[in-house]
């Protein structure tokens, strides 16, 4: 009865949800090519950021503070480890996923300790490597929403890390929330 309840109050309120205003908007805010800055203010550097290691990544970002802190918005900024190919002074050794598990879109955490990704709501693991749940719930879903949405990246000649403009599609970066083809 309880569940019943809870079941027509969300479907009562959920109409009246700017739902909307969770995802980016590429009429208001276009996805064009962006430089990676790290929570500090720094700017992520080929040449500086440390090896087996992650930061949250703010994309697209805003002039609003409040829209830049929506989970749809936040990535995984990871530099691979040198056993996957963490080799310094090379972009192709970062991985940049949407932090929103594809499950049920909690935000999953980079365990360098353990070298995955980590989503501590139900245990959905993903590799590194390539965005994709070889463990737990997640692993279960079926292509394409087993693997995490990825920007591809490029540097610049002084080693500065840029995001490239994303194309939301499943086979090329994937849709946030829902994942893309591995």
């Amino acid at each position: 009865m309880k569940l019943i309840i809870a079941s027509g109050v969300v479907m009562t309120f959920a109409p009246f949800i700017d739902w909307g205003k969770f995802l980016p908007n590429t009429k208001t805010t276009p996805a064009g090519k962006q430089k990676v800055v790290l929570p500090k203010g720094e700017t992520a550097n080929i040449h500086t950021f440390p090896v087996n290691h992650a930061e949250v990544v703010i994309y697209p970002k805003t002039e609003d503070p409040v829209l830049n802190k929506e989970p749809f918005r936040t990535w995984q900024l990871i530099r691979l480890p040198e056993s996957l190919g963490g080799r310094p002074d090379d972009v192709s050794a970062f991985r940049l996923y949407s932090r929103v598990c594809v499950h049920l879109w909690c935000l999953w955490n980079y365990e360098a300790t353990r070298i995955l990704g980590h989503c501590p709501c139900h245990a959905s693991t993903f590799d590194p490597e390539t965005g994709r749940a070889f463990r737990g719930p997640a692993s279960l879903q079926e292509a394409p929403a087993n693997a995490l949405p990825r920007l591809d990246l490029e540097a610049d000649p002084i080693g500065d890390l840029w995001i490239l403009p994303p194309t939301w599609d499943l086979r090329r970066n994937g849709i946030v929330g829902y994942g893309r083809y591995v």
